[in-house]
């Protein structure tokens, strides 16, 4: 469409706006409830700027949630998004569980209690990262069953669960058109990614997945991320990193443009580096979208959290979207939650114009653009530099701007910029993990170990002709199933040189496995998020007569996307013996014996009840493979979050009085050299004051239990980095009666810090006015530094929850400069602590 034509389009879309009426729930409009048209959302008869972040209550803990909806309140968001997980409420056919942790009517009631709004993403498949992406494992036993077409037998058993949340959901009275919270439920999840390969099954079964999301007349609007051909009233929208610029758009100009996942990282699998996305580049995107045309953006994740025991999808960590605004543990990281927090707070004072102006689109030069709503008294610009490397010097409207490379300067009254997203003016931090001197105090001298008993062919009652399928065999009860055959060798069968032994090969469709030979372990292999299977191979030691080969076959997780999840295979699925003097020995057909799980898991000896029946002894130096350990420890010290550190561990699970904190794999290194996850959160709630039973499943040989720590986590540490070109902090400005004007005198740049709550500022760590260099929790003095700006910085801010350092020259030289022909910076670090 060209600049003229959608200008004219828009302005038509403002006319129709103001005249909103009354429809019914599967229309667009209404003055009581929710509506919307072409330019956004509209509650109750008012047009939002709507900033929502993803919190899944599944990811973290009840005691957790009032402060995660809080901290995102005042991080500048007004809507809440959580996925439904069908496989945790009902993870028998029939039997349901909404209690604790999966407490879905107290999340959402607590979301209304913060004045915030909800989105609810319902699926039934969510993906997520999530365990078979929501789906309940009995669905895939189902008979005929094909998840997400046009099968029956799947839209029997989705109707039925998507109609029973819902129904939860309005005998809570929480849909908007109730006075609840929620304001928009979203049915399916990114289909147009598998629909091709459904051909008609996939275009009718968007049509009923759409018709069904009607016909249960929430009175709420009802989305489909990117699906393209949404059907009627549902709104497709768009998910990505960069929808200002990837999103084609509404399939119907009189629906709005809604960014259900925007994505503030990565989340990350066993094996990956370190996983970023810079807060910079969230903000430009953001504020691209918003700049044409969006007026809702989601981050995904805002707080991620923990995957605890066995949900996360194969192969991802039990961290989840760590670099989230708000971290796994539910500290801001800074700066990308207040650098976004400020973005929301510079959009909302063009909140008018965006809402109600006319658009248009002027082209300064090749590289830069303004894109402007003007209209009823207000305007609005942005004023855009998309170079990636050149900072660009602009006339808009008479007046010169500085736009650095990359960013866009918010002018919410198109003349004063109060924001521009490549210039972070709030504070920084850095995480610290310190060791609590009181949990580990008797931690290390408790530990005590047992063992698994390895069984044999003739142990296992569940005997088949082939090694079993492993998600068949284990149907998401444990990620173990031991599986075990034997062979009757003569001395003639075996090399006869002494430097030469057999070698045992297994292919496997993922996801690991140990192997063992006459009850001696052999060794350890695994596939990878982007290609399961995997071939183990070792030289075995092999004894005329009998011989027992016994596979632990392993699961990360089952399959979370893609196209027939319901026909997903793992396993072993050939087993070899090579370098025999009778030729290649294959097993596959031997005749099998099969167990699900471990003794440990069915007896329970990670919790009180279970320790007792099995036989524990003090450590000893060897630690074979399959070793449980276990230990007691008291509470930490304070009230800061814990984590267990693993680093001299392999590979297992961990549970804290019973409960399991997830998996972890420290041995499957990135390729820095790194563990991808060494630290693992537990929850202040899962802890009693003394006496707390921590069990470690440790798959692999060897490891180091009584290396293991508990750590105190926090952000105590923040800085502040100001030049010459920030402008001042966008809390100096505010809106009033129409007009955009400084809330206390003349705004100027300052170096703000605050301390998390209750905390005050005990020490000022580092403190430069000059060419300073590094990053919080790491700055370096430069060739030039005014040595009086540690005293400046001291008067402000010792003591104080929060202050701010006017970033003036003469305040801090205190006229007396040693280098003043050096263009400076100012780069402060202070800790954070309780008021002694």
């Amino acid at each position: 469409m060209t600049d003229v034509r959608w200008v004219v389009f828009f302005t038509l879309l403002s006319l129709l706006a103001s005249s909103v009426t009354a429809s019914d729930d599967r229309g667009k409009n209404s003055t009581k409830g929710i509506g919307y048209d072409g330019r956004s959302l509209i509650i109750n008869g008012k047009r939002e700027l709507l900033f929502s972040g993803s919190i899944h209550y599944t990811r973290s803990t009840p005691d957790m949630w009032p402060e995660l909806i809080q901290k995102a309140k005042r991080g500048g968001l007004n809507v809440i998004q959580t996925y439904v997980f069908w496989n945790i409420h009902e993870p028998v056919k029939g039997e349901f569980n909404f209690e604790g942790q999966y407490d879905l009517v107290k999340f959402i009631k607590l979301i209304q209690d913060h004045k915030m709004y909800a989105t609810l993403r319902v699926g039934p498949f969510i993906q997520a990262e999530w365990n078979h992406g929501g789906l309940p494992y009995w669905l895939r036993e189902v008979p005929n069953i094909t998840f997400r077409s046009d099968n029956e037998p799947f839209k029997y058993h989705m109707k039925n669960y998507v109609t029973m949340i819902i129904d939860k959901m309005k005998a809570e009275k929480l849909f908007a058109s109730q006075g609840g919270p929620i304001i928009l439920s979203q049915i399916e999840n990114e289909y147009n990614t598998i629909q091709l390969a459904f051909r008609k099954s996939g275009d009718s079964y968007v049509q009923w997945a759409g018709n069904l999301a009607l016909d249960l007349n929430t009175g709420v609007p009802w989305v489909m991320c990117k699906q393209v051909d949404a059907p009627g009233p549902v709104i497709n929208t768009c998910n990505g990193r960069h929808c200002g610029d990837t999103f084609v758009g509404p399939n119907k100009p009189d629906k709005p443009s809604l960014w259900t996942e925007n994505w503030t990282a990565q989340f990350r699998v066993f094996g990956d580096p370190p996983s970023q996305r810079a807060a910079e580049d969230i903000a430009f995107s953001t504020a691209r979208f918003f700049s044409k045309n969006g007026t809702l953006t989601n981050y995904y994740m805002y707080h991620g959290g923990t995957n605890f025991g066995r949900t996360s999808a194969h192969f991802v960590t039990t961290r989840y979207y760590d670099e989230a605004p708000l971290d796994e543990f539910g500290l801001p990281r800074e700066p990308k939650y207040s650098h976004l927090r400020d973005l929301h707070r510079a959009l909302n004072l063009g909140k008018r114009a965006l809402l109600w102006g006319t658009p248009s689109v002027e082209k300064f030069s090749e590289a830069t653009e303004f894109r402007v709503y003007e209209g009823s008294g207000s305007c609005a610009a942005f004023l855009a530099n998309n170079a990636t490397n050149k900072a660009q010097n602009v006339t808009f409207r008479g007046i010169s701007y500085y736009l650095p490379p990359k960013s866009i300067s918010i002018l919410p009254d198109c003349k004063t910029v109060v924001y521009n997203t490549q210039t972070i003016v709030s504070q920084h931090n850095a995480r610290t993990f310190v060791k609590s001197e009181v949990a580990n105090e008797k931690l290390a001298s408790n530990w005590e170990m047992t063992n698994e008993i390895i069984p044999n062919f003739d142990q296992l009652p569940n005997k088949a002709k082939n090694p079993l399928e492993l998600f068949g065999l284990t149907k998401d009860t444990t990620d173990y199933a031991f599986y075990a055959t034997s062979i009757n060798l003569g001395w003639r069968d075996l090399p006869m040189k002494q430097d030469t032994a057999p070698v045992l090969m297994v292919a496997s469709l993922g996801h690991s496995l140990l192997a063992f030979v006459n009850g001696e372990y052999v060794g350890c292999g695994h596939g990878s998020h982007i290609d399961k299977s995997f071939v183990f191979q070792r030289p075995i030691n092999l004894k005329p007569g009998v011989n027992s080969i016994v596979i632990l076959g392993g699961l990360v997780g089952l399959p979370d996307s893609g196209v027939y999840m319901e026909k997903r295979f793992a396993g072993p699925r050939s087993v070899e013996i090579l370098g025999l003097n009778t030729g290649t020995l294959d097993l596959t057909n031997n005749h099998w014996g099969h167990q699900v799980g471990l003794e440990g898991e069915r007896i329970r000896v990670y919790s009180e009840e279970g320790l007792n029946k099995m036989k524990w002894r003090k450590l000893e130096d060897k630690r074979p493979a399959l070793s449980w350990f276990k230990t007691t420890f008291d509470a930490p010290e304070g009230d800061k979050s814990v984590a267990i550190r693993m680093n001299t561990m392999g590979k297992g699970m961990i549970w804290i009085n019973g409960k399991s904190i997830g998996r972890y794999w420290v041995s499957y290194l990135s390729p820095l050299g790194e563990p991808t996850q060494s630290e693992y959160h537990v929850p202040r709630s899962f802890l009693k004051p003394t006496d707390n039973l921590m069990v470690v499943l440790e798959e692999e040989e060897g490891g180091k239990p009584e290396e293991i720590q508990i750590e105190l986590v926090d952000r105590d540490k923040i800085c502040s980095y100001i030049t010459d070109i920030h402008p001042p902090p966008v809390q100096a400005w505010e809106h009033k009666n129409k007009q955009l004007r400084p809330r206390l005198g003349a705004p100027k740049p300052v170096a703000g810090l605050h301390c998390p709550t209750h905390k005050v500022i005990t020490e000022v760590q580092f403190a430069s006015y000059g060419d300073p260099t590094g990053f919080c929790g790491a700055y370096l003095v430069g060739n030039c530094t005014v040595p009086a700006t540690k005293d400046v910085v001291e008067k402000h801010c010792l003591g104080k929850n929060s202050c701010e350092v006017p970033y003036e020259k003469e305040l801090l030289t205190q006229k007396q400069d040693p280098c003043p022909d050096v263009t400076k910076n100012l780069a402060i670090q202070v800790k954070c602590d309780y008021k002694k």
